[in-house]
């Protein structure tokens, strides 16, 4: 079999960065989508420039709680394919290829369907401001209908991803971002959609990037070469993808579940709060997608790698993990502190937002350290198949203290600032879960 890139020899630092730093690309391109349409709302919308801003913000966190749920998935089908290379087993490695993209077309199908009669009744538990509230339907009902292309890329994007081919998921994202922006001010600027054009602008963009995977995938010669007719779930695999995937998605879906409670708390704040808080999560989404991509690139080099029982080059990879992660994310909270009031004015100009979401970007950015910390080692645990442990862990450490927080700190200290304060907090004592968790599994020796 041809692999895009050898994980199982040769030097590690460099794979690993390179790896990282593409699927850290293309996070941040997938954010740039929702990015850009407030960023063109706010500047180019012909009605309420802020409400427009809050109600996409609004979105957010119930868009990552249904997106991340199945996403867990597609990671549980990237170390199912890593590990079946490890072991050269290419049968494997074709039924969970094909298992995977049937899954995510008809689970995008199904919530699709779901969320154009839930999406309002979950909005309306949000405390969102009048003026917000017919944005924040528009966007995430558009948004919910192209949930099958958009699940498509990504798990298609995994299964690049598993034999190290990380740039053309880029490629394809690159392609879709420019399409995005292009209908974005297509939509606002001559047709006066303002919110709903832009959400119909990103499924459409999002329907680039997946078929150009698409094809490509159909095109290849190797072990990860689609044939549409051999489209089946197959029990097993599917079974494995599941115990692997599904408790990362459950995490996933229940830490974005927090963050509707705290966007919640948010929207009891004013429309002012709630523009100023999703300026600033456009700023941490990037700095996210930074240190996140090497909990992914833990994931799957050690995928392979423990497919390979090459289980000292493990040990070396959860390492390398950190440390190249550390220099980075450092280098991200410098620019926050040092540029970010100007990185925001760029978002929205209004000097009281500017002032409210800088506040949120020092507390939130301050927490990275922790955050980096316990993906990677979760990520570490995930390559060897271990991922209900790191997943309750994160949902006890992440979800359990904001929802606390939430419910007995921030009514007694009803501000922004405290409000933010959850985010280290959470972060550090989920952090120090997975460290304890790590020491205790220790699978490198375990599964030796």
């Amino acid at each position: 079999m041809k692999r895009s890139m050898d994980m199982l020899n040769g030097s590690l630092w460099d794979k690993i960065l390179s790896f990282s730093l593409l699927v850290a690309a293309t996070a941040i391109l997938e954010q740039f989508f929702i990015a850009t349409d407030i960023v063109i709302v706010g500047n180019f919308a012909n009605g309420d420039k802020t409400a427009a801003m809050a109600g996409i913000g609004t979105d957010l966190s119930i868009l990552g709680m249904t997106i991340f749920l199945l996403l867990g998935l597609a990671l549980g089908s990237n170390v199912v394919i890593a590990q079946s290379i490890g072991r050269r087993d290419k049968e494997a490695v074709e039924k969970a290829v094909h298992t995977a993209v049937l899954f995510s077309l008809l689970a995008g199908v199904c919530v699709a369907i779901l969320g154009q009669f839930i999406a309002e009744p979950i909005l309306g538990l949000l405390d969102i401001p009048p003026e917000v509230m017919p944005n924040a339907i528009s966007y995430l009902k558009i948004y919910l209908f192209g949930m099958p292309i958009i699940l498509l890329y990504n798990f298609q994007a995994a299964i690049f991803r598993s034999v190290g081919e990380t740039q053309m998921p880029l490629y394809a994202l690159l392609l879709a971002s420019i399409f995005n922006i292009v209908l974005d001010l297509l939509f606002v600027c001559v047709f006066k959609l303002d919110v709903t054009g832009v959400a119909i602008a990103t499924v459409l963009a999002n329907a680039v990037s997946a078929l150009v995977l698409l094809r490509r995938l159909l095109r290849r010669d190797d072990w990860i070469r689609l044939d549409l007719k051999k489209l089946r779930i197959d029990r097993a695999t599917f079974a494995e993808i599941i115990r692997i995937g599904l408790p990362a998605g459950i995490q996933n879906a229940v830490f974005s579940l927090a963050n509707v409670v705290i966007q919640g708390a948010i929207n009891s704040l004013g429309t002012m709060v709630i523009a100023a808080s999703s300026a600033a999560l456009i700023l941490e989404l990037v700095a996210y997608s930074i240190f996140s991509s090497f909990g992914q690139a833990c994931t799957t080099f050690v995928g392979q790698n423990y497919g390979a029982r090459q289980l000292a080059r493990c040990r070396k990879i959860l390492k390398l993990c950190i440390l190249e992660d550390v220099v980075l994310t450092v280098l991200c909270i410098i620019i926050a502190y040092a540029f970010g009031k100007d990185l925001l004015a760029l978002i929205n100009d209004n000097p009281e937002v500017v002032a409210l979401a800088y506040i949120r970007v020092i507390t939130v950015f301050s927490a990275y350290f922790f955050s980096l910390l316990y993906d990677v080692m979760s990520g570490y645990l995930r390559g060897f198949g271990v991922s209900f442990l790191p997943s309750l862990l994160t949902i006890t450490g992440v979800c359990g203290v904001r929802m606390l927080w939430v419910a007995f700190v921030f009514p007694v200290q009803h501000n922004f600032q405290w409000l933010m304060y959850v985010y280290p907090v959470s972060l550090g004592v989920t952090a120090l879960l997975i460290f304890g968790a790590l020491m205790w599994c220790r699978p490198s020796r375990r599964f030796q």
